[in-house]
């Protein structure tokens, strides 16, 4: 089982709001073999499939190799504008995608501060 990919795409999907059949649509990829790489069941899903996945939700290549197991983590990597920048998290790659206007970054951050501000 791959639970950090099934844990990456399955955020991924979520934040940027779209269906199984939505991302099938998209990728070429059959909603029923997303649904079974989100639940962990595919455990060696084709690199052409991660690099689909990749552009659709716009994020590194890279990244999903990695999470795949195909690829070391490594702890930089160059981000596709050439900067150099750390491994990053689930969270990182869903708010990287989601393509979110000012406001919504704003609300963001706002909730962010208010989980902060109840752990201590």
């Amino acid at each position: 089982m791959n639970e950090e990919l099934a844990k990456r795409l399955s955020q991924l999907r979520k934040l940027k709001g779209v269906s199984l059949r939505q991302v099938e649509a998209a990728t070429g990829i059959s909603n029923a073999y997303l649904s079974q790489l989100e639940r962990g069941v595919a455990t060696q899903p084709a690199p052409e499939k991660l690099r689909r996945l990749a552009e659709f939700f716009g994020i590194p290549y890279e990244t999903l190799l990695e999470a795949a197991g195909y690829l070391e983590q490594a702890p930089a990597r160059v981000h596709r504008y050439g900067a150099a920048v750390e491994k990053t998290t689930p969270f990182q790659d869903a708010v990287q995608s989601a393509d979110l206007t000012e406001k919504e970054q704003e609300m963001v951050i706002d909730y962010i501060a208010f989980l902060q501000s109840r752990k201590k």
